[in-house]
Formats: structure tokens, sequence, C-alpha cells
């Protein structure tokens, strides 16, 4: 996975949980460094310690940041740090940039009383958060230099961009959101070498995926309809960030891959 003696890094949002979680380990065995950003309060810093552990018995560098993802000026910090760890390593690249942040509201719009209804700052936040956060993070990766030809931008959707689950309206939105900046960034970076991408994991038993109202009723369906007989993984997920992350994938991007076994397939 290197190119000569330069070290590839990983830069996964979203990196103590679910796909980030899964892709950061699976990236390590491959030979990446990895610099992980989460937002975890002090409970949830025991399973952080077991991720960067198992980073760092693969030999490679587990460098995590504590932190708000969609905090401007915190995003900004992070790139700063781990800019300066490349160059303090003797040079290096971002191979892949991961965008797996799920935080939003899962609200009604309009169904219910109005007081349960989505407020702007809801609406705001989870755009924010779930899909205008990659453009950012990208902007201030290639004003970095962190980019370069061969790195991977991925970005994790789901089927609610174009399907309708209950109170999932705010999601859905970011994530059709998050789909069309996928498709500009790789029209814009496609001149540089870098692709740009989308992931549309099937259903998965991710913590995300347990707030989502139904969750329960979801799994039971979907596990039935397979065509495998049994829901998506995080590791189905991270195996094809690792396959995407090598040169034969170059080109491959501005597309929304669909990683569920088939889950569609079958009504």
């Amino acid at each position: 996975m290197a190119d000569g003696d330069e070290r590839q890094w990983a830069l996964i949002l979203g990196a103590s949980s679910g796909f980030g979680e899964a892709a950061a380990r699976d990236l390590a065995r491959r030979g990446f460094d990895i610099c992980g950003v989460h937002l975890d309060r002090r409970a949830g810093m025991a399973h952080v310690s077991e991720i960067t552990a198992a980073i760092e018995a693969e030999g490679r560098t587990a460098l995590f940041f504590n932190t708000n993802a969609a905090d401007h000026e915190k995003r900004r910090r992070v790139l700063d740090a781990l800019a300066a760890r490349i160059a303090e390593d003797g040079g290096g690249r971002v191979r892949v940039l991961m965008h797996s942040l799920a935080f939003g509201s899962l609200t009604p719009l309009v169904s219910g009383e109005p007081s349960q209804w989505a407020t702007p700052a809801q609406l705001e936040m989870t755009l924010n958060v779930m899909a205008h956060s990659l453009v950012y993070w990208v902007q201030d990766a290639v004003a970095r230099s962190l980019l370069t030809t061969g790195s991977r931008v991925l970005a994790m959707t789901s089927a609610g961009s174009t399907r309708v689950l209950p109170g999932y309206g705010a999601v859905s939105a970011a994530k059709a959101a998050l789909e069309a900046h996928v498709r500009q960034l790789a029209v814009e970076l496609g001149g540089g070498g870098v692709t740009v991408n989308a992931l549309r994991a099937g259903v998965t038993d991710t913590p995300a995926f347990r707030k989502i109202p139904g969750s329960e009723w979801m799994a039971e369906q979907v596990t039935q309809r397979n065509p495998s007989g049994r829901m998506t993984t995080t590791d189905d997920v991270a195996r094809v960030v690792g396959l995407l992350a090598t040169d034969e994938a170059q080109w491959i991007t501005g597309t929304v891959l669909e990683i569920n076994g088939g889950e569609d397939l079958v009504v």
C-alpha cells in the first residue's frame, strides 16, 4: 500500500465506533497509520484506548483526537497537527479520508404535535454534521497539500438518501446532500488524481442504527430477505474501503457504491 517509503495515513472522521472503527482497524492491518477523530464522553474513552492499542499492535501510529469534527476551528487544529506529524516523520500523505459522522436529528418534520417537529437548528445541525462537513474537511486538507494524486475520499451514506423512514427526514436530506457533494468533489478533484465516492452500506447494526425508530423491525426484515441470510456488517464495509484504497481502484470516482450483499434485490 505504500509508494516507496512514503507513509500512508488514513484520516477517519467518526473513528471510535461503527464503520469508522472497523475501517481504522482494517486499514491499520493493511499498513496505514491512522488519524482518528471522534467525540466521546469519559465512559467511551476506554473503548477508544482499545482501538488505538489494536492499531499500534499492527506497528502503526494511532493519532486520535476527541473533538467535535463539525467545529471549524477544531477541524483546522486537527489537520495542522496531522500535517506537523507527517512533516516530523519525514513525509507522507493522507491516502484515505473517510467521512463517517453519524450525528443528527431523528425528529419528524410535520407529523405528530407541532412541539415535536424538527426545528431550524436541528435541520441545520444535521445537514452541517452529516453532509457539509465533508466539504470543509476536504477543503482544509487540500489547502494543506494532504490530499494528492492517488488519495481517496470516502463518505458513508445510506438508503435513507432516497427512501422515507419514520423520523428520518433531516438525516435523509443530509444523506442526499452528501451524495451531491461527492459528485461535485469528484469532478473538481479529478484533475489532481483524487477520487471521491460514497459508500451506501446495507442495514448494519451500529450505535447510530439502533437510535433509528423501528430499527429492530428493520433488522429482522433485512435478515429475512438478504440472499445471505444476514445483515451487512461493519467489517464488510471496511474491506471495501481497503479495496478502494488500492491503486487498482483509481478509475472509480463520483459514484455511490452499494455494499449490501444483494439486500435490495429481494422484496
